[in-house]
């Protein structure tokens, strides 16, 4: 009930109408997974480096359809320790106008689900609100949200770890290398769907 009206309060104070594809309705049985490998953990001051998305449609990941850039920009020595992603990795990359551009038109109006969505969400908006006038106006899933509500009612009173890899580990999903973003984004969706049966 919420999102919808805050959605159609986005779409009344929506910049450039050429967006309004984001505020269309979507068919329910699919989502847009997504991550975000960024310069550090500071959404007002650090840069997307790289965003890696799939679709899953019904119980399926559409690997043929995944999406993953790299956008030009500086690195810190820190990011590149954890995402391994070199600065002249980011010498072909987009620029963040085009890069956020192609990211829209991949995502539509499909609802999002990511794992601590919230920081990814942030950054993209950074970039996000100049053009539009508004934040991101999807649909917001976060999966260890639904793996806690999951894990308290078989343990009510237990201690739920939300690590990323005691999700997966408890989920018996494979690690496929962390720290990449279309890698982070193919895990996530996994745990999605085994949450979601």
């Amino acid at each position: 009930m919420f999102h919808s009206f805050f959605k159609k309060w986005q779409k009344k104070r929506l910049k450039d109408e050429k967006y309004l594809f984001l505020f269309e309705e979507c068919c329910d049985d699919e989502v847009v997974v997504f991550d975000t490998e960024t310069s550090g953990l500071n959404p007002e001051i650090d840069q997307i480096v790289s965003i890696g998305a799939v679709k899953i449609k019904g119980n399926r990941i559409l690997l043929s359809e995944k999406f993953h850039i790299y956008i030009k920009g500086n690195l810190k020595e820190e990011a590149i320790k954890i995402h391994q992603i070199r600065k002249h990795d980011l010498q072909n990359g987009e620029s963040i106008e085009n890069g956020i551009e192609q990211f829209l038109n991949f995502i539509g109006s499909r609802p999002v689900v990511g794992y601590y969505l919230q920081f990814d969400v942030a950054m993209i908006n950074r970039e996000v609100r100049p053009k539009l006038g508004v934040g991101l106006p999807n649909k917001k899933i976060e999966v260890s949200e639904l793996y806690f509500d999951k894990m308290q009612k078989k343990f009510p009173h237990g201690n739920i770890d939300l690590k990323f890899d005691t999700i997966l580990k408890e989920l018996q999903i494979p690690t496929l290398g962390k720290h990449d973003a279309l890698n982070d984004a193919i895990m996530t969706a996994m745990i999605y769907l085994k949450l979601k049966k």
